[in-house]
């Protein structure tokens, strides 16, 4: 089933389709009927109106999350329902939920478009969530680079509260719960759920050692659980219709749909809702195939931090965690960059070793200092100074800085440079021996 587009995501068409099925997070939006008016429309709302209403304790509403098999939209892919289980809800003193908004991942652009054309959404399921785990107050946390949705999330925010769906005894209940919006500034460093905690508490962005882990020292130093936009955007959904309809929407151990944006050498780059499990060929047929009739060369499947794979494997593939994992990448955060075969994969690798090299946090010297190593040997392979010991240099650099930082921008940075190797090995190799590009038509 096909619906049009709802709005624009960085100049680009955004349509969203289901199989079968309506999407559950942006059914039924045309880009102007964000407010509640129109969330109320679209059943907004219903999902809190029953918990509080039909006596609904918070065990029942964890156990139903549990079923669906929702997992952390965010890029880690944990059980949202576990990690709600964690949160001691007896916990005497204040709690904490937060949700991560920080979307700065290279090829990421979802949670924008949720919190710009349905930001209910994400408030009902916040609020369905702080109920879930006994906590009174939440924050969202946005990407400083759109400060437009973070207008729009605040006016939502407004028009919940003055409608009784958040505040001091929601809908009549006994149940209140306030929830913040803060606009962050733009440091990519900020999407690790450590740094932001300590961005929100006014301190400069960076990760925490962990243990001790969020749910029992997070947010000055409180209990608090943290999960990505769409992730919250996803519950109002699995409550309204149940668990095991957003279970049997995917396929097991991947529940629901999934909102994929996709971008590079397609047709009409842009986010796609699809279910989780559809495959790979489905997905780039729904955004227009290739671009000018060219090639498919590979597929970064799950923003910038996965490792590339080739057209042969990723064809293969189906679009949710496990069959990624095991193709040797990640779905991370959705993000699926498709570049056709007039990329030149050092060219490609050099652009994303400079940002990993730029974003980095510097507390590590690993991190700090390998992104560094990593961007110049890939840049003078790329300008035809490189020499063929500079592959495996790449390698050992890379070693050395995966799994031994604090967090895993580390991991994200060497991730890419020992896949792009490992399947486009001939082009570096070409580079280094020709000094220059083997992809002729490169543009």
């Amino acid at each position: 089933m096909s619906h049009p587009p709802f709005g624009r995501s960085t100049g680009q068409e955004t349509c969203f389709h289901g199989r079968h099925i309506q999407p559950q997070i942006f059914a039924g939006l045309d880009g102007s009927n964000w407010g509640l008016d129109g969330y109320l429309a679209r059943d907004g709302y219903k999902a809190l109106r029953k918990i509080l209403t039909e006596g609904w304790t918070p065990d029942q509403v964890i156990a139903e999350v549990k079923t669906s098999a929702l997992r952390g939209r965010g890029g880690a892919g944990f059980p949202t329902g576990l990690k709600w289980s964690f949160m001691p809800r007896q916990f005497p003193g204040q709690k904490y939920l937060v949700c991560n908004s920080d979307e700065g991942e290279p090829g990421t652009f979802k949670d924008r478009d949720i919190l710009r054309f349905n930001p209910h959404a994400v408030i009902e399921g916040m609020t369905i969530a702080a109920f879930a785990m006994g906590i009174s107050v939440g924050y969202n946390y946005i990407h400083g680079e759109i400060f437009e949705d973070y207008e729009r999330f605040e006016e939502a925010l407004r028009q919940a509260r003055a409608a009784g769906f958040l505040g001091d005894n929601i809908l009549g209940s006994d149940f209140s719960f306030q929830l913040h919006a803060s606009h962050g500034f733009g440091a990519y460093i900020c999407g690790e759920e450590t740094a932001l905690l300590e961005s929100l508490e006014g301190k400069k962005g960076q990760p925490r050692f962990k243990p001790p882990f969020p749910a029992s020292f997070g947010l000055y130093g409180k209990p608090t659980t943290i999960n990505n936009t769409e992730t919250f955007a996803a519950v109002p959904w699995i409550i309204r219709n149940g668990g095991q309809a957003y279970l049997e929407v995917g396929k097991p151990n991947n529940g629901g749909t999934k909102i994929y944006s996709v971008s590079g050498d397609v047709q009409r780059p842009g986010n796609y809702e699809v279910p989780m499990g559809t495959p790979f060929a489905k997905l780039l047929e729904l955004a227009g195939g290739m671009r000018e009739g060219r090639q498919l060369k590979a597929v970064i499947p799950g923003g910038s931090s996965a490792p590339v794979l080739p057209a042969n494997i990723m064809m293969d593939c189906t679009m949710d965690y496990d069959s990624i994992a095991k193709a040797g990448s990640m779905l991370g955060s959705g993000a699926v960059i498709v570049l056709n075969d007039t990329r030149c994969m050092v060219k490609s690798l050099m652009r994303l070793s400079y940002f990993y090299q730029h974003e980095s946090c510097g507390q590590c010297t690993p991190c700090r200092e390998g992104t560094g190593w990593l961007y110049r040997v890939v840049h003078r392979i790329e300008n035809g100074q490189g020499r063929m010991e500079d592959l495996d240099l790449l390698g050992s650099v890379s070693d050395n800085i995966a799994g031994r930082t604090i967090c895993a921008l580390g991991d994200a940075a060497a991730m890419p440079v020992k896949s792009f190797i490992k399947h486009f090995r001939s082009e570096f190799e070409h580079h280094i021996t020709h000094k220059a590009c083997l992809v002729p038509a490169y543009v």
